[in-house]
C-alpha cells in the first residue's frame, strides 16, 4: 500500500508539473512567429506583388497588392499562427478579381515591433480596420481570417458589426480553447489558457454573410470545430469542404473556382 501511495503521488506530481509546464509555455506553443529585416520582408513581398502598407510612423503593419481594382471592395486578411503577413500572398491573388486584400501584420511577426498575444493582435486588427476605413470611406470592407487568423476576424466583426459587410474564413474554429482541448484532453486548459479567441461567442453580435473554408482531414484545426461556428452562427453562412486536403494543402491556386464563389456569396448575400 505504501508503494502504491507512492507512486501515486510521484503520478500526481508530475502531472502537475505538466500542468504548470504548459501553462508558463502555452504561448510558445500557440505563436509561431518568423522575424525578418524590413529590406529582406519586401524583396520577399515584390515577388509575390505585393507592397508594404505603413502607418503613419512608417512601420510596416501588412501587405497590399502592388496593383488592383480601382473600385474593388475591400478585404483585411488575417493570418495563421506562423511565418508572417508576406507569407500570404495567395490570398490577395485568389480574390484579386473581387477585393483588394490588406494582408495585416501581427506584433510580434514580420518587421513589426511588439509581442504576440490575444490582446495585442485585437488592438492592432481594430486599427487597421480604422485606417482602412478612413482611407475608403466608400467602399464595402470585408474580413478574412485564416486559421488562428478567424478569431480576430471574428473579435472585430462582433464588436465592429456596422463596419463588416461580410467574412470568410479558412480552417476556423468555435473557440481555441476547444482546439487545445482536443490536442491535450487530460488537461484542464480552459482553466489557464490565456489567449482563447471565442469566435462563436464574438459572432453573437453579427450578423452579416460567413463563408467557412474547411479541409476535411485537418489534424490541426480539425473541420468539426469549423462547423460547430457555423451551427452557432444564427446569420446567412456557406461552407466550402476539401474533403481530401489536411491544414497546410488546401487548394489556393488563384484559378479555383472556389475563390470566386465565396466573393460572390459574401458581396450578394448581406
Amino acid at each position: 500500500m505504501d508503494i502504491l501511495l507512492a507512486v501515486l503521488r510521484i503520478a500526481v506530481l508530475v502531472y502537475i508539473g505538466m500542468i504548470l509546464v504548459l501553462a508558463g509555455c502555452q504561448r510558445r506553443m500557440i505563436y509561431y512567429p518568423t522575424r525578418t529585416t524590413e529590406a529582406d520582408a519586401i524583396a520577399l513581398a515584390a515577388t509575390d506583388g505585393l507592397e508594404p502598407w505603413r502607418d503613419a510612423d512608417d512601420t510596416i503593419i501588412g501587405w497590399r497588392p502592388a496593383s488592383a481594382l480601382a473600385d474593388a471592395d475591400v478585404m483585411l486578411l488575417f493570418h495563421g499562427n506562423a511565418g508572417f503577413a508576406a507569407h500570404r500572398g495567395y490570398f490577395a491573388h485568389g480574390f484579386a478579381r473581387d477585393f483588394v486584400v490588406y494582408i495585416m501584420e501581427y506584433p510580434g511577426y514580420g518587421t513589426r515591433p511588439g509581442r504576440p498575444g490575444e490582446e495585442a493582435f485585437y488592438a492592432a486588427a481594430t486599427e487597421a480596420l480604422e485606417r482602412l476605413a478612413e482611407a475608403y470611406p466608400d467602399r464595402r470592407l470585408f474580413l478574412g481570417g485564416e486559421s488562428l487568423g478567424s478569431g480576430v476576424a471574428a473579435y472585430l466583426a462582433g464588436t465592429y458589426p456596422d463596419r463588416v459587410a461580410g467574412i470568410f474564413m479558412s480552417t476556423p474554429f468555435d473557440s481555441l480553447v476547444a482546439v487545445a482541448r482536443h490536442h491535450y484532453p487530460i488537461f484542464p486548459v480552459r482553466w489557464f489558457m490565456r489567449d482563447r479567441y471565442p469566435s462563436a461567442r464574438h459572432l453573437e453580435n453579427y450578423g452579416g454573410p460567413l463563408a467557412l473554408l474547411m479541409a476535411g482531414e485537418d489534424r490541426v484545426v480539425p473541420a468539426k470545430f469549423g462547423q460547430r461556428l457555423a451551427e452557432a452562427y444564427d446569420g446567412p453562412t456557406r461552407v466550402w469542404l476539401q474533403e481530401d486536403r489536411d491544414h497546410n494543402t488546401l487548394d489556393y491556386h488563384p484559378g479555383s473556382d472556389w475563390w470566386r464563389e465565396v466573393a460572390e456569396f459574401l458581396r450578394k448575400t448581406r
